[in-house]
């Protein structure tokens, strides 16, 4: 039902009063105060402290609740209600944003506020746990910003309901506009200044305490840029020069990454992102490119970040992709790279101003001095009072039984205070403390402490007084306070400043995809994979270092595949992109960044790889020789599956050599562990197909085994080469069967190959090394052209005696026990 109401008369003596008002004066006034309110109140910070009111409110209320960083947490509710309750009248939100803001390593370079719980993460993707379950605690450096602040260094001013007083400034010891930065939005004006690095920062304000006069590039010299709270680089410098000189400038952010192998595949690794950017903004951007075929390139994207390990960011690339090319699009195309843009807007004297790096500088300064400066008169009044009360004490103390009378015969501690004043001279303070003293006070050893209070507050007070009275020592006191700051809250430098970014990676320079260009695939001693870059002649002299002993190299193209025969007389096919690229050197290929094995292929435990192949189908084919004396011609029709065997061996036996044939005139070679040598033409070798199981080639005696097999011809080695290259030499080391492998060097033999005649197949050889004492066995072998290498087991470079006579003895005693040999690169190559 309706509500009825009865219109009321106006009394007999009302007056109508209308003021007529222009709608654009009401506009514009009532714009101007809220324009006016948003820029002192909220979105600007205050030059000398650095802060927006709500921050200055948070910190200011933390330190009048004890939050103090040696106590617990509590839960920031509490803090929001009470910031909004007593000085920010605002929605409890905005007030939640800036305490989270404040307490985030990755937003502010130096952190207000000690979180405890979930406060988001970087770029802003997973919003921060809501209030009730945070908890915060004052940083210290907090502290430090409000130290003091009870001894009259700043001036308050009543909140908003003018109940409670609030201050208009903090202290401030550390210069927190330039160390940390801020980002607000005005009406009509915003501001965005860079974090830096407090040491630097401290630097250039002792050098300006002492050079008033210098300029940007004096300052420059110890603030050469931002220092960002999560790292990265600072692409180009005349920007940052800029924004110190006028107050705005830009500059580029550029993510931190490095090329590395990840499993199969070369990845790039992001460890370090530009300011502001999130790993989930980024992963959403690749992502978005590859979909719609705008970055080629990319096989997978994972995101590793974890708290343990920091930010990990991990791009895999598909084979046949340059990394530094995809690295390149990256950074043109995704927040990889981003830019800063630097407005130093922010309120002088309660205008909002736009500063250089000197003018902020100074205006800091000028705060401190002042801060100093009220502290120190602050102080010197507490101790001229308590000074001037120690003094009365003393007087009592000196005629203490008189003291007593005169207060005992008083009527009433007003007149007992008349009377001390009179009798003994003392201030109306001082009378009071006398009668308020308690009488465990009247001991001598209380007047032996008060003495030594006394001339301590005498000291005191004189070095406050010089600090009022000097300038300069005022400054050298502030200058001692910002390196103390500087000690205690300082930091190493995050982020690394280019002056440019260097010549980019371009389809001329690097092209994205790696060209099907011919090149060498090499396999070392040490059982490390590569390729080249170049097919030229990489040389053959020079010595080499550890893991360069290469004992097979096969001609191919970038993007071709060869094959990897397999002690287990298995044939495994290999991507040669797969492969890392070596750049080529003055002597032989560094194979110290190639790639293990392992990393490609898992071969069962006990199976060794041989050898590698280019899988023609042309040509004579492949030689294999086994442990038991077989030898095998493989048919290169037969290559063509992924993996298969390519020799059928009796149960006990291994292929220990495999080589490629380039002419099928080579001479075959087995040398046995009796030191017993035999080599003969491979054209008596009849080619078979893939199950054959070879045939006869050296009469092994009982107990004993194959040590090497290969292909050597004149002036040739093992996978045939010219025959116009060098001399061939055979390489034994004999050794003890019974001693532990590795124990036992013996001696190493390099003899002239030619000195060994030919003899048929499937006969015994010639001998080729002579035992010595304790010596039963050949433990290593080796033909190849000259001059030849050793390495250990650990790819180490062994060196070799000097070639012998045939009989001219049984070696040279070796250093450490030989694992590979190998001849000049030229002559190795096969295919």
């Amino acid at each position: 039902m309706a509500r009825r109401t009865t219109k009321q008369d106006l009394p007999d003596d009302f007056e109508e009063h209308i003021l007529d008002t222009d709608i654009r004066d009401e506009m514009q006034s009532s714009f101007l105060e809220y324009a006016y309110s948003v820029i002192y109140s909220r979105a600007l910070p205050d030059a000398r402290d650095g802060l927006k009111p709500v921050q200055r409110r948070i910190l200011y209320t933390m330190n009048d609740m004890g939050l103090r960083p040696d106590r617990g947490h509590s839960k920031c509710a509490r803090v929001v209600g009470e910031v909004m309750g007593r000085l920010h009248p605002h929605g409890d939100g905005a007030i939640y944003d800036a305490l989270v803001r404040t307490a985030q390593p990755w937003a502010m370079r130096l952190t207000m506020v000690d979180g405890h719980g979930n406060f988001g993460s970087p770029g802003g993707d997973d919003p921060p746990a809501a209030m009730r379950y945070t908890e915060c605690r004052m940083a210290p450096a907090a502290v430090a910003m409000t130290d003091s602040i009870d001894e009259d260094t700043v001036d308050f001013r009543p909140n908003y309901d003018s109940r409670e007083m609030e201050p208009s400034v903090l202290p401030a010891a550390i210069p927190n506009l330039v160390v940390n930065g801020t980002t607000g939005i005005a009406v009509g004006m915003a501001t965005n200044m860079a974090p830096h690095n407090l040491v630097e920062v401290v630097q250039a304000l002792r050098h300006l305490i002492k050079h008033p006069g210098t300029d940007v590039d004096g300052l420059m010299r110890f603030i050469p840029g931002p220092d960002l709270p999560t790292g990265g680089k600072i692409v180009g410098l005349d920007g940052i020069r800029d924004a110190y000189l006028t107050g705005r400038g830009t500059f580029r952010m550029r993510a931190t990454a490095r090329v590395e192998t990840v499993g199969r595949r070369k990845g790039i690794v992001v460890t370090e992102l530009p300011y502001g950017i999130g790993t989930e903004k980024v992963v959403e951007r690749i992502k978005t490119l590859v979909q719609g075929k705008k970055l080629q390139g990319v096989a997978d994207l994972k995101d590793l970040t974890d708290r343990q390990n920091g930010l990990r960011l991990v791009i895999e690339v598909k084979n046949g992709f340059v990394p530094e090319a995809l690295l390149e699009q990256l950074y043109k195309l995704t927040p990889m790279e981003d830019t800063f843009g630097i407005n130093n807007v922010a309120l002088v004297d309660g205008q909002p101003r736009t500063l250089g790096l000197k003018e902020l500088l100074t205006v800091f300064l000028d705060h401190r001095y002042d801060v100093v400066r009220r502290r120190s008169r602050f102080r010197l009044g507490k101790k001229a009072d308590r000074l001037h009360l120690v003094d009365g004490l003393l007087i009592a103390l000196l005629d203490i039984d008189e003291v007593i009378q005169v207060i005992r015969t008083s009527d009433d501690s007003a007149a007992a205070k008349e009377r001390l004043m009179s009798v003994f001279d003392l201030s109306q303070a001082q009378a009071e403390y006398i009668l308020e003293m308690q009488l465990r006070r009247l001991t001598r050893f209380s007047r032996i402490e008060l003495e030594k209070e006394q001339e301590t507050l005498r000291r005191e007070i004189e070095e406050l007084e010089a600090i009022l009275a000097d300038e300069e020592l005022l400054k050298k006191v502030v200058s001692e306070e910002l390196a103390e700051v500087a000690k205690t809250f300082g930091t190493p430098r995050r982020t690394v400043l280019l002056e440019s970014a260097g010549t980019a990676v371009t389809a001329a320079a690097a092209p994205l995809e790696v060209p099907d260009d011919p090149c060498f695939a090499y396999l070392s001693s040490s059982g490390l994979v590569a390729r080249s870059t170049t097919v030229e002649d990489p040389g053959s002299g020079g010595d080499r270092a550890n893991h360069d002993v290469i004992v097979s190299a096969v001609r191919t193209t970038a993007r071709g595949e060869i094959g990897l025969l397999t002690s287990g007389g298995r044939l495994v096919k290999v991507g040669v992109l797969d492969l890392p690229a070596i750049p080529p050197s003055a002597n032989e290929p560094n194979l110290q960044g190639g790639l293990p094995l392992s990393a490609l292929i898992d071969l069962p435990a006990g199976e060794r790889p041989l050898a590698l192949t280019s899988l023609s189908t042309e040509g004579p084919g492949l030689a294999l020789g086994t442990r038991q004396g077989v030898v095998k011609r493989v048919n290169p029709e037969v290559l063509g599956k992924d993996e298969w065997d390519v020799i059928g061996l009796k149960d006990g036996d291994e292929v220990v050599g495999a080589v490629e044939l380039r002419t099928g005139e080579e001479e075959l070679c087995f040398v046995t562990s009796d030191a017993q040598l035999l080599h003969f033409s491979a054209s008596g070798v009849r080619p078979q197909g893939r199950s054959g199981g070879g045939m006869a080639g050296v009469r092994v005696a009982a107990g004993e085994r194959v040590v090497w097999f290969g292909a050597v011809s004149t002036g040739s080695t093992t996978g045939g080469s010219t025959s116009d290259g060098p001399a061939a030499v055979l390489v034994t080391a004999s050794g003890s069967s019974t001693a532990l492998p590795g124990t036992e060097p013996g001696a190493v033999k390099v003899t002239d190959f030619a000195e060994y005649p030919s003899k048929g197949r499937a006969t015994g050889g010639v001998r080729c090394h002579r035992f010595l004492k304790g010596e039963d066995s050949l433990v290593f072998a080796w033909a190849g052209p000259a001059p030849a290498r050793g390495a250990a087991a650990s790819g180490a470079p062994v060196d070799l005696p000097e070639a012998t006579g045939r009989r001219d003895g049984s070696g040279v005693p070796g250093s450490q026990p030989l694992a590979a040999c190998a001849g000049p690169l030229t002559a190795s190559v096969s295919g």
